[in-house]
């Protein structure tokens, strides 16, 4: 039988021992179905996206680290960028970024693979061809000013998990508004142990930390907030009906176009940080075949391209606005939004599995803590705290 009313934390599976600063925390997952993939899935790359290998295989010159690597390619689309009407010489690129000039080709041509469309002038310099649409740190800050997501971001042009990566620098004391942004992930991950499809410079993924003044009870409405957020963000930037499936499907019609993975580290009476973990199907082209019917794209679905860059300046916006409220006022304003969003959270006939048993019924809203109320055909109205939520 799904989770029913109890002890509202049995909506986060399991918890695992960990230590902090001496002191023991639990971790625990909210509910969360991303899109998933086998890991070593492909689909239709688009040109110019092949599978690059890292800038410090192929010379010794600097002996860069990976994540060197991910900021001084940063560092040169920001340049570019900056002087995009210009050609700029390979001399001033050299100089500007403390690059042996020897190297500005090799870097140019990763730059190619990861998508960037840059021309080079023999005996001039190079230039872009079309401003990137990439998120990196620079671009987020120039975009939102005094803002604190996103004030910190760290960008990556690959990474095993926006998670992992988030959850390592919340252990080593990073501030709240951190923001793990990459253009793919190799081992993305969700629920169930399945791997978030993650095509590279094709869709958002991205992870950010939190530190709120919570208990652990309150945590598993952030989903919900994090759901509200997406959905108004993917509906004013691709004009589509958007629906949210409880408790963090962000759907458009039948289909999943976006998912959200939180997870929390706390101790018996505050959380310590949370983890709120988003992917969203920007521009995919083609889904894979084992997720075609349940998965889609806004390409697909509005059948033009979208800037990823502005559409994640325009969820973390949405995400700083609700946190501040839930903060302020608690969950019933993020809630409310939800239903008033969600198909799925009044008069919709659902069945609910957690994998063991299953629960079928018409749902009957959420509780002032976003839990989702369904009564059952026998006629008792159950309290379901976690599930995979499906049209019945």
């Amino acid at each position: 039988m799904p989770k029913k009313s109890g002890d509202v934390r049995t909506a986060l599976p399991k918890a695992c021992d960990c230590q902090d600063g001496g002191r023991k925390a639990q971790q625990r997952r909210s509910d969360a179905l991303p899109v998933a993939a086998p890991r070593n899935r492909t689909i239709d790359h688009q040109p110019g996206t092949a599978e690059a290998v890292p800038l410090r295989s192929r010379y010794n010159e600097d002996a860069m680290s990976e994540r060197a690597v991910d900021r001084q390619l940063d560092r040169l689309v920001d340049l570019l960028a900056e002087h995009a009407t210009v050609i700029l010489s390979g001399t001033k690129i050299a100089s500007e970024l403390g690059l042996p000039h020897s190297t500005l080709g090799e870097w140019m041509n990763r730059l190619r693979e990861l998508g960037v469309q840059v021309r080079g002038f023999p005996g001039s310099g190079y230039q872009l061809v079309r401003l990137p649409d990439i998120p990196t740190a620079s671009a987020l800050r120039k975009h939102l000013p005094g803002s604190l997501f996103g004030a910190r971001t760290k960008h990556l042009y690959s990474t095993d998990s926006t998670m992992n990566e988030a959850a390592r620098l919340a252990a080593q004391g990073a501030p709240e508004g951190t923001l793990v942004v990459a253009e793919e992930q190799t081992a993305g991950r969700g629920r169930f142990g399945r791997h978030w499809h993650s095509e590279r410079g094709a869709g958002l993924y991205f992870t950010l930390l939190l530190r709120p003044p919570l208990a652990p009870a309150s945590a598993p409405a952030l989903t919900l907030l994090a759901g509200v957020a997406l959905a108004e963000a993917v509906q004013e930037t691709a004009q589509l009906a958007v629906d949210l499936r409880w408790p963090n499907d962000v759907m458009i019609g039948e289909k999943k176009c976006a998912g959200i993975l939180v997870e929390m580290t706390a101790e018996p009476l505050r959380v310590t940080h949370i983890l709120i973990g988003i992917g969203i199907n920007v521009n995919h082209r083609r889904i894979p075949a084992e997720l075609a019917g349940e998965a889609t794209s806004l390409f697909l679905q509005a059948g033009r391209v979208f800037s990823r860059l502005e559409l994640l300046i325009s969820v973390l916006r949405r995400l700083e606005h609700y946190y501040n409220r839930f903060l302020e006022h608690g969950p019933q304003e993020v809630v409310a939004r939800f239903e008033e969003i969600s198909s799925y959270a009044r008069g919709r006939r659902v069945r609910v599995s957690d994998g063991a048993s299953a629960l079928s019924g018409m749902t009957e809203g959420l509780t002032p803590e976003g839990i989702l109320l369904v009564r059952s055909d026998d006629g008792h109205v159950e309290k379901v705290l976690s599930g995979q939520v499906r049209p019945a």
